[in-house]
C-alpha cells in the first residue's frame, strides 16, 4: 500500500482526523496513512456473513463481534486498522471514551483482495501478532472457497489450519464456535476482482 501523502502524523492526529471524517477510511502506520478503497459484492457477502454467525453464537455469552467499523489500535508498532471483524471475549480494553478503538480483541478476520493479500498475510500479520490477546487470525477467501486459520497454542507459536469445502466448519476452539463455511460464503459468488494500484480494498 501507498501512503495518501508524506508527512509524519501522530496517532492521536489521525484518530481526530478519522473520527471527523465522511470520505471514507484510512489506516494509520507508523505516522503514515494510507487509503481504504470500498470492497467489492463478494467482500461485502463473506465479512457480513462471518459476522452474523459470530453474533448469533455469542448471544446469552459475554462475547462481542465487530465488524468493520471497528478500529484495533496496536500500540507497539503504532498500527491502526480497521479489520473485517473482529471478537473479544470478556472484558473489553479500549483506547478512551469514545469506544471505538479496542486494544485485546482474541480473534480477527480479514477477507483477502488482490491488492492486500500480501500484507494481510506478510507485515499486516506479523503486526497483529504483537497483540497479547490474539488467538486467532482467519483469512478468507473472496475468489474460491477457502479459510486459513492461524491458532495461537499455549507456547506462542501459530499454526495453520486450512479449510476449502462447503461442508467443512471453521472450529474456534477458545471461542467455542464453529463456523461453517456453507454460511460464510452463503451468497457469494466467484468473481476475479480487478486489481487497483495504490488503493487498497477493505
Amino acid at each position: 500500500m501507498q501512503p495518501l501523502e508524506k508527512q509524519s502524523l501522530s496517532f492521536e492526529e489521525w484518530l481526530e482526523a478519522e473520527r471527523a471524517s465522511l470520505e471514507g477510511k484510512t489506516e494509520y502506520f507508523g505516522g503514515e496513512v494510507f487509503a481504504m478503497a470500498g470492497g467489492s459484492e463478494a467482500h461485502n457477502l463473506i465479512a457480513g456473513n462471518v459476522h452474523a454467525e459470530l453474533r448469533a453464537s455469542f448471544k446469552g455469552r459475554p462475547c462481542y463481534a465487530y465488524t468493520s467499523d471497528m478500529k484495533v489500535w496496536i500500540a507497539s508498532v503504532e498500527l491502526g486498522a480497521y479489520p473485517d471483524a473482529m471478537v473479544i471475549c470478556g472484558e473489553r480494553e479500549f483506547r478512551d471514551g469514545r469506544r471505538d478503538v479496542v486494544t485485546n480483541p482474541s480473534l480477527i478476520v480479514e477477507v483477502l483482495s488482490d491488492s492486500t493479500e500480501l500484507y494481510d498475510r506478510g507485515k499486516k500479520f506479523e503486526h497483529y501478532r504483537k497483540l497479547p490477546s490474539l488467538q486467532g487470525y482467519l483469512l478468507l477467501s473472496q475468489q474460491q472457497v477457502s479459510a486459513e486459520l492461524f491458532q495461537r497454542d499455549g507456547d506462542g507459536r501459530w499454526f495453520l489450519r486450512d479449510y476449502n469445502q462447503l461442508d467443512q466448519s471453521i472450529d474456534l476452539p477458545w471461542l467455542d464456535v464453529s463456523l461453517p463455511l456453507s454460511e460464510v460464503y452463503d451468497k457469494v459468488e466467484f468473481i476475479p476482482v480487478a486489481k487497483t494500484d495504490g488503493v487498497a480494498d477493505v
